[in-house]
Formats: C-alpha cells, structure tokens, sequence
C-alpha cells in the first residue's frame, strides 16, 4: 500500500501497491482535482527527522528551527519540535511553557502524552531546558548504545508526525552525537561571517565521522543567515564563497530583518509577528525547498 497526499487540500490516498505505474510522473487528487508531480519515495509515510545544526553559537539555528517547524505546521503537515538545549529556548520563541517536555520523556518520568505540548495549530513541542543535564549524565553513564538514547525515546511518538524538526545545542556533547544519531538529514545554518565558515568546516568533518557508522545521514541544506544588504559587498562575498564550496546544498539566505529578533519578545513566530516581512518570505521560501512543495502558501 502506497499513501499519497494530496499538496493542496492534504487528502491522503491510499494506493494499492499494484495499481501504482512502473513509471509514475503526474497524479490528481480525486477529491479536488490538483495535478502535482508524484515522486514515490516523498510521498511514502515515513517521518522525516531533520537536525537544525552547527557547534557554534550566534548563527540563528534556533530561530531557523523554530520558523521552519510552524512553516510546515501552516501548510498543513503535523510537526514535532524537539528542543534538545538546556536553555530551552523553543518554548520561548513560542511563548509557551510546557510543564514537561523531552527530559521527562527520556527518563520515562511521564507518558509520552503528557511530555508533548501542543504549541500551535499542527506543531507539537518537546521543550528542552535545564533538566536535559540529567540526561546527559544518562548517557555518559551507559556501557554502550547511549548514541541511541534519544532515538528509542523519540521512536515511541515520531510516527505519528510528518516532520521531526530537532533544534540542538550550540555545543558538542553526548546529546549531540544522539541527534546525529536519530535524525537523517541536517540543516545547518551558516551566519556570513569569516568564523561561522570555518566552524561550517569544522562541523563537516564531526559529520563525516558520524556518517562512517550511519550513511543515510545527510547534510541537505546549508542556509546562510544575517544577510545583510547594508554591507552587501561583505556579505555577497561570502555568499558567493559558500555557493562555490557547495552548490548542491546552499539554500537562499535568510536576509538580516529586525523583525525576526522582536517576534521572540512577544513570543510569536515571524510568519505570527510579521507576515508580510523579508523574514517571512525567506523562510516560506525555505520551508517550500524542505517540503518540495511549491504550491505551499498559495
């Protein structure tokens, strides 16, 4: 059986296996007459789990885990947030406070129920914050397999989700190596500055000892931010500079916007604060590439 959604009214056929062509490049949805391209295998209905990374701080990864997460839960996909910081900041941006999150999870201190808090409409929140050092310890204490104690804790809920967006640390600690261990695809978000690209390339190299155990892990998107046009020739050169390192992945940059920083404050989204602004076109923009979905947002 092959399960196909539908982009535009998010109907869900289910397709005997066979009754699907050999070749299959175009399909409509019975229910409202939307023709889209069928890809198969992004259509399937696996979760995908997706790291928001880099080891260092200051380059907007939360904010960028944060917008992505309610972009795809505003075009209709059911989102797990998962906040593995200390400092919680997810739950900021949000402005929620959930009374338990991923501490409690993986500690089997509460029913997966009660650990997730529904943020928003279609988004669900793991919250991090202080507790996470208790599962750190956790894992430093295990014999082996602590690479996957976050995997058997998330593997419980993350099928009934269609994203698992994760927002890590900026550091490198056992928690971690267990995001690069559970999710498949990495996003890293890269500030244009001299610093953050040679952490870019630092970070790659952790990665690539990390895909000597797990393949099908992959960095997918390198998404440049704090574009910002006042210094545009600064900034344009750095640009340039990644696109030319790394065609396949460099998404469009994130453009410096004051907005992004006060959305926080009043703990709401960009997509909330300010719809119409360059930061929400950007990271509509983003999600659109993520979901390879053109029609979102239409």
């Amino acid at each position: 059986m092959v399960i196909i959604e539908c982009p535009k009214c998010k109907h869900k056929h289910k397709i005997p296996d066979e009754k699907v062509p050999i070749t299959p490049k175009i399909a409509r949805c019975k229910l409202c007459g939307h023709r889209f391209p069928l890809n198969l295998k992004q259509n399937d209905s696996s979760v995908r789990k997706l790291g928001v990374c880099i080891s260092k701080g200051g380059v907007g990864k939360t904010t960028t885990a944060v917008n992505i997460a309610a972009g795809l839960a505003l075009g209709g996909y059911k989102v797990l947030l998962v906040d593995t910081d200390t400092q919680g900041q997810c739950s900021f941006l949000l402005g929620v406070k959930p009374p338990a999150g991923l501490t409690e999870l993986v500690l089997e201190e509460l029913p997966p129920e009660k650990c997730l808090y529904k943020a928003r409409e279609n988004l669900y929140l793991l919250a991090g914050g202080r507790g996470l050092a208790g599962v750190k310890r956790l894992i430093d204490r295990e014999y082996f397999g602590g690479e996957r104690t976050l995997s058997e804790a998330l593997e419980k809920i993350h099928k009934d989700f269609d994203y698992v967006i994760v927002d890590t640390s900026p550091g490198w600690d056992a928690l971690s190596v267990n995001v690069m261990f559970y999710v498949n695809e990495a996003l890293i978000p890269v500030s244009l500055e001299i610093m953050t690209i040679q952490a870019l390339a630092n970070f790659l190299k952790t990665i690539a000892g990390i895909q000597k155990y797990r393949p099908e892990f992959e960095v997918k998107y390198i998404v440049p931010t704090f574009f910002d046009l006042r210094v545009k020739k600064k900034t344009t050169a750095m640009l340039e500079k990644l696109k030319s390192l790394y065609p396949d992945k460099i998404c469009d940059p994130i453009r410096y916007n004051n907005l992004l920083s006060q959305a926080p404050m009043y703990g709401k989204t960009i997509f909330e604060y300010a719809p119409g602004s360059k930061g929400a076109q950007d990271y509509k923009k983003l999600v659109k590439r993520i979901s390879n979905n053109p029609e979102l947002f239409k």
